[in-house]
């Protein structure tokens, strides 16, 4: 009897370059450290984020120097409101995930298990190249979570930033202790997607955990300069409840402080979540209010039209300090030094990161190429 051949790397079709953070383990399956997730991978074996595998008796990343597009964005689109208002980003994402939410908005790209469709591919030095040359004042790591391709964005940021351009992470943060120090070390902001407020949630409806979320944004906020925003898509009868938007939003006030902001966005039905109706916009305006009653300064509405909710007021005499409509600034009443904002009104204080004066960007996406 003819014993079966294992199934190598090659016969898999998996090639990268070397990965960080990962550990052999007794029975010679290698385990990745990246994420909580822990993948224990035997020769040839693909991690659930699919783009992490075990090559040639090693943890390799397979999406290096590969993209599935590069777009330059409004920062708002991030959603980024209290970092470099109105300017331009040059974005871009990879392929896979570590988490399987049902409701993904991006799972084409997110959830592919096709690498082909990874048509771009660009150096970072050509990265960094391009967004000086689109007048970009940042690159944004987005579309998929970029903690899962750390070596790439890292090795990004720091072309980027030997051209004075900015970095920013769009992640759940759903990433371990070392390599999310040395990934942030290399970010000037972040938004974090912080998905619900219950363990039952993120494990029904993600695949994962709360805990290591909340850890990584107070890691974040405490043991960093990153800026950071989070964003909570409200998903009816899932994660939009009074009570737990009223929960979640003292943790932030209590853990974080009143400055970081916060942004409630509408679903759309999506993916494995089709039979969800859409977001009311009383339910994103009611989480609005019940943060703002708690203390946090800077709540927004967003993927609908809410001049009210998308604009940035300030929290002591509720001069408008920003209007936006959609990815359109208007409003500008704010008074800039050294990147620190304050009320022209009152002079109290602005959190966050700022140009002297506004962007023109506006809502413009344009997509590039940018030639390897």
């Amino acid at each position: 009897m003819t014993q079966a051949r294992k199934k190598t790397a090659e016969d898999a079709g998996i090639s990268g370059v070397s990965g960080r953070y990962w550990h052999r383990i007794s029975d010679g399956r290698l385990q990745c450290d990246v994420c909580p997730r822990f993948c224990k991978l035997k020769e040839g074996q693909r991690g659930l984020c699919f783009v992490r595998a075990r090559a040639n008796d090693e943890i390799v990343l397979t999406t290096y120097g590969r993209s599935s597009g590069f777009c330059v964005d409004p920062i708002e689109k991030k959603p980024l409101n209290h970092f470099l208002p109105g300017t331009p980003v040059l974005s871009f994402g990879t392929a896979g995930c570590n988490l399987a939410c049902k409701f993904c908005q991006n799972w084409d790209i997110s959830k592919s298990r096709e690498l082909d469709r990874l048509q771009d591919s660009a150096s970072p030095a050509a990265i960094a190249k391009a967004a000086l040359e689109t007048g970009s004042l940042s690159v944004a790591f987005t579309y998929n979570d970029p903690v899962i391709f750390l070596e790439y964005a890292i090795d990004v940021a720091v072309a980027c930033h030997e051209r004075d351009i900015k970095t920013v992470a769009v992640t759940a943060a759903y990433v371990e202790k070392e390599p999310r120090e040395e990934f942030f070390r290399h970010m000037d902001a972040a938004n974090v997607d912080l998905k619900a407020f219950t363990d039952r949630f993120y494990w029904k409806v993600c695949g994962g955990h709360l805990e290591p979320v909340l850890e990584t944004i107070k890691y974040l906020k405490h043991e960093t300069d990153v800026w950071i925003e989070l964003t909570t898509l409200l998903i009816p009868g899932e994660n939009d409840s009074e009570a737990e938007i009223d929960e979640m939003t003292q943790w932030i006030m209590e853990q974080l402080g009143p400055d970081v902001p916060l942004h409630f966005t509408a679903f759309h039905p999506d993916w494995k979540m089709l039979d969800k109706p859409c977001t009311p916009l009383q339910t994103l305006t009611r989480s609005r209010d019940i943060a703002l009653k708690n203390g946090l300064r800077y709540v927004y509405t967003g993927n609908v039209h809410d001049f009210k909710g998308a604009s940035t007021y300030c929290y002591q005499c509720g001069e408008m300090l920003i209007g936006r409509d959609w990815y359109e600034l208007s409003t500008w009443t704010m008074a800039v030094d050294n990147h620190q904002g304050s009320c022209s009104a009152c002079g109290t204080p602005v959190a966050g990161i700022f140009e002297r004066l506004p962007g023109q960007w506006g809502a413009r996406r344009l997509p590039i190429h940018i030639a390897a």
